[in-house]
């Protein structure tokens, strides 16, 4: 991690600020998806690994998992963290309690404050019940900050506020609720940096490291690659094939030595396209579409603006030449250019109400 400078971050007032009600129709048809999702039995999340490294942080685990302290995971987009998050609370003595995942990146602030707060009836138009929120359902269990990054300053103070006092209060409220929830934040982004600029407070900062786990991308991790490719061809297998789907010695060393920007995910992801696509019983590195390569520096698109270009036109340029380099990917590139996924997935969605073409992404890439 990166150390803090002096005058990096200002102490702000932990105090909550005033709540935006959110739109009723957004929020009405995001519970109902909400509801559905949940109606659906929880998958299993298997912690699997070969690696040194991975072997570490599973001790950390067994040592921590029933301190009632948060966790703060980080590490890049698809390395696993939920994955981490989930054996922390299933090694722990609150295993049979809630684990509940809230990702902070998907929903708007006042949508994101009203499902992790909750509210009482008539709060805002369309509150026509009370609604328990996520620290509460998640009481005497886990609650998953997933991206806690992403929040923004006001919903921070109030994160800071429920971690201090273990107290929430619902929009519209009259009172404080006490509630009995552990918290594990994830992010993956440089949350020292972030600090630093002002887009994270300090204090919350502070409040959430007291352990931290960093997870090492997969390119770090050639043992896992190995077995995490068994694990998910034997799935895949069973889900889509009537034969068992092997993977000959050539096609192992190309996956081991290939850099995954993607990490698990986009081993996942290209190994379910391969046994789909499979044309016998064992993989080969045919079967496999792999260019280890870091993205082009290359700005030769510059040379064919015309001068005398307004900043916004080429900063539209810039950000679709970065997804393009990315084949699409929304997460990958939002890193590269250092701004958060929901203020590049804002900025796609000007660019396409104003007509341009925006690269999708290549089909088995992550998002």
């Amino acid at each position: 991690m990166n150390s803090f400078k002096g005058n990096g971050a200002v102490a702000h007032d932990p105090k909550p600020q005033a709540s935006i009600p959110p739109n009723p129709a957004d929020y009405l048809a995001y519970m109902k998806d909400q509801r559905k999702t949940e109606s659906t039995p929880q998958k299993s999340y298997p912690f699997i690994f070969a690696d040194e490294k991975m072997l570490r942080i599973k001790e950390i685990i067994d040592q921590i998992a029933d301190a009632n302290v948060p966790v703060l995971i980080t590490g890049e987009s698809g390395t696993g963290k939920e994955i981490v998050a989930r054996m922390i609370h299933k090694r722990s003595g609150r295993n049979d309690n809630p684990f509940t995942a809230v990702n902070c990146a998907a929903l708007p602030s006042n949508l994101l404050e009203s499902e992790l707060f909750g509210y009482e009836k008539g709060a805002f138009t369309g509150a026509d019940s009370r609604h328990i929120g996520k620290f509460e359902q998640a009481s005497g269990g886990t609650l998953l900050l997933d991206e806690v990054t992403e929040t923004d300053q006001g919903l921070q103070a109030k994160l800071l506020r429920a971690l201090q006092e273990k107290e929430i209060e619902r929009i519209g409220g009259n009172g404080p609720i006490a509630v009995n929830t552990r918290i594990i934040a994830t992010t993956n982004r440089d949350i020292s940096q972030t600090v630093n600029e002002g887009h994270f407070r300090q204090d919350l900062f502070y409040r959430l490291y007291v352990i931290h786990l960093e997870i090492p991308p997969l390119r770090q991790r050639p043992k896992d690659i190995e077995v995490l490719t068994r694990h998910f061809l034997k799935q895949f297998s069973g889900q889509y094939r009537n034969q068992e789907i092997t993977i000959s010695a050539d096609a192992m060393s190309q996956l081991v030595k290939y850099t995954w920007p993607g990490n698990v995910r986009e081993l996942q992801n290209i190994l379910q396209r391969a046994v789909l696509m499979a044309q016998s019983n064992m993989l080969t590195s045919d079967d496999f579409n792999l260019t280890s390569k870091e993205p082009k520096n290359e700005l030769s698109w510059v040379k064919h603006l015309p001068l005398g270009q307004k900043m916004r036109t080429v900063e539209t340029h810039f950000i679709i030449e970065t997804l393009r380099e990315h084949n699409g990917n929304r997460t990958h590139s939002a890193k590269t250019l250092g701004i958060s996924l929901r203020t590049l997935r804002n900025k796609i969605n000007e660019f396409l109400n104003e007509g341009y073409d925006v690269p999708q992404p290549t089909m088995g890439k992550p998002l």
